[in-house]
């Protein structure tokens, strides 16, 4: 049986790859504890981590979505407790040292679409959709729209939340959930120039980027400024830059 999540290292690029295609990627809650294993190693070791999904489409989300509540209904207490596993997640994303690609190809639904917003950089073939349809299966969806607070414009992120409608690439591009859209057979060669580039780059500045939107968009312009200007002068002048 294949392993549900692949971790690939070349140099100091990781690559994790979820690895259901049979299911649309779907994975357990013991999964999804495993992928953030995963990215919280691959951030200390590396520079570069790239996210993807095997097969046809990127994420379906949680295996348990769409099916019907336990009875009796848990009490609140272990709800809480289950849903520490996606925020956990979603902090590896967001508390990774070393910026986060994300690769997307076919459907990125619920948890599958908010990781892909959750990515640093969202590369999406033409061919990619995004949808949240918590709502559709009487979901409270305030778990997946945590995910976007901090990466897709409000009036964006409540009409998809709201309208449980699916996007395509481009109104994706548009409401800021991904980076770029490439033509689909160029998808994984895209990303392979963009890792390139990442190898060239010092990698100070690599992790220093990172560091700098992990907190200067939630900041007023001023102390985003005072940071940029204390984290320029350490980074910049440090021996690394030049070797």
């Amino acid at each position: 049986m294949a392993d549900p999540v692949l971790e690939q290292t070349e140099g100091d690029i990781t690559t994790i790859t979820l690895n259901r295609p049979e299911s649309g990627n779907r994975q357990t809650d013991a999964t999804w504890t495993q992928v953030t294993q995963m990215l919280n190693r691959a951030a200390e070791q590396s520079r570069l981590i790239l996210f993807k999904g095997a097969g046809e489409d990127f994420c379906l989300g949680r295996e348990a979505m769409g099916q019907p509540p336990p009875t009796p209904a848990p009490e609140a207490y272990n709800v809480r407790d289950r849903s520490e596993t996606i925020f956990n997640l979603y902090g590896a994303f967001r508390n990774a040292k070393a910026p986060i690609i994300g690769v997307v190809q076919g459907r990125a639904v619920g948890l599958g679409c908010a990781l892909a917003a959750l990515c640093d950089i969202t590369i999406a073939g033409e061919n990619a959709r995004f949808q949240f349809p918590e709502t559709a299966h009487r979901i409270m969806p305030t778990i997946a729209f945590s995910a976007l607070v901090d990466r897709v414009p409000r009036k964006a992120a409540t009409y998809m939340i709201y309208s449980t409608a699916e996007i395509d690439a481009a109104k994706a591009l548009a409401f800021g959930l991904v980076s770029d859209v490439v033509p689909a057979q160029q998808l994984n060669s895209h990303v392979d120039s963009l890792a390139e580039h990442f190898k060239k780059m010092p990698l100070p500045a690599v992790f220093a980027v990172k560091e700098y939107a992990r907190t200067a968009f939630d900041i007023g312009t001023r102390a985003a400024t005072d940071f940029a200007r204390n984290l320029h002068a350490t980074v910049n002048s440090f021996s690394g830059m030049r070797s």
